[in-house]
């Protein structure tokens, strides 16, 4: 005889609890078993697909790691010490870059120039914070990063849970369905079936098309001659889980990076501009509806909502696990809705 529903809400509330609380108060110590799980989470089809063709789990596994492992060298060699050399760079330029808009600006619009000018001293006060505190924040952010993520749990760590958990995730997932209470077992199924079509949809799909749109816009922008093309492209790649964002941050930095450099040069600005309209159209015509499709409903609102609240609430490690328990939370959320609608409490008692 199943539990009665008041148990059973109170249970699972007190675990949801219980995990909600060692997430916040972990925070940091549980970061490399999150990276790890999530590598060994994006990888397992590729493992699937090795052993469909005649591989054992261990080969598919040791195959996996030596592409990572080769692919990740070439990266420190070719692409970050660039990218963290352009990062500076701009950082370094931004005040220059500010005060050429100010002299442009005031160039077009001469009131600017009147002393008691609004606009003139929110200029001033924003050039002067870019030049005093540009340091002191890439600093900081890299103190900050370098104090989360240990560079020996991220270059160690990490890849050895990502390894194991890729090597045992099988037989984790037949543990786990093993455990799941019985009287609930189709239902429970029937959610994780969800919440892994929406995961592998999303997360997998869309950090593909981020990934392709990253190398795009980095390699189109460098190519086109624009100075720190690398790091836009970077940016806008990184951010393109939420759909026009990276699009519309990362075509305004380099525009505005090009006004600067080509001015004057109206089909070098055209260039950088048709760049991401080239982009936008690959990611909404190709790339998104082939390897993301239309399942996975989750809105950018929503996405932009669960970055925040986790954000704030559990910090970095919260901005990690904000897009899956997202994920998890509409899934959730529509079957109640559906069983909501089949109640009587929606439809009223039948006669």
């Amino acid at each position: 005889m199943a539990l009665p529903i008041k148990d059973q809400a109170k249970y699972w509330g007190i675990a949801i609890a219980v995990i909600l609380f060692l997430l916040w108060q972990l925070g940091d110590v549980i970061l490399p078993f999150i990276l790890g799980g999530a590598i060994a989470y994006f990888l397992d089809p590729i493992a699937d697909r090795l052993e469909r063709w005649g591989l054992s789990r261990v080969a598919a596994v040791a195959v996996i790691t030596l592409v990572a492992i080769l692919t990740f060298i070439l990266l420190f060699l070719l692409v970050i010490p660039a990218l963290v050399q352009q990062t500076a760079q701009l950082v370094e330029t931004a005040p220059d870059l500010f005060n050429r808009l100010q002299t442009a600006l005031t160039g077009q619009f001469p009131e600017l120039m009147d002393e008691s000018s609004t606009i003139r001293q929110q200029l001033i006060s924003i050039g002067e914070t870019v030049q005093s505190k540009g340091g002191e924040l890439i600093n900081g952010l890299l103190s900050s990063a370098l104090g989360l993520i240990n560079v020996l749990i991220l270059l160690v760590v990490v890849p050895v849970v990502a390894f194991y958990l890729l090597l045992d995730w099988d037989k984790m997932t037949t543990k786990i369905d093993d455990m799941l209470p019985r009287d609930h077992l189709p239902v429970v199924r029937l959610l994780a079936s969800q919440v892994d079509n929406t995961l592998s949809s999303f997360i997998r799909g869309q950090g593909t098309v981020c990934l392709i749109l990253g190398a795009f816009y980095a390699i189109a922008l460098m190519l086109a001659g624009l100075n720190f093309g690398l790091v836009i492209g970077f940016i806008a790649g990184l951010i393109s889980f939420i759909p026009y964002v990276g699009a519309l941050i990362g075509g305004i930095l380099a525009i505005g990076l090009a006004l600067f450099q080509f001015w004057g040069d109206w089909v070098s600005i055209g260039i950088i501009g048709g760049i991401f309209m080239v982009g936008q159209f690959l990611e909404g015509n190709i790339l998104t509806p082939k390897l993301v499709g239309n399942s996975v409903g989750l809105h950018p609102v929503w996405l932009l909502f669960a970055l925040s609240v986790f954000g704030s609430l559990f910090g970095f490690v919260g901005m990690l696990v904000a897009v899956p328990v997202a994920a998890m939370i509409g899934v959730f959320a529509r079957y109640g809705i559906e069983q909501y609608k089949g109640s009587v409490l929606y439809r009223g008692e039948q006669d």
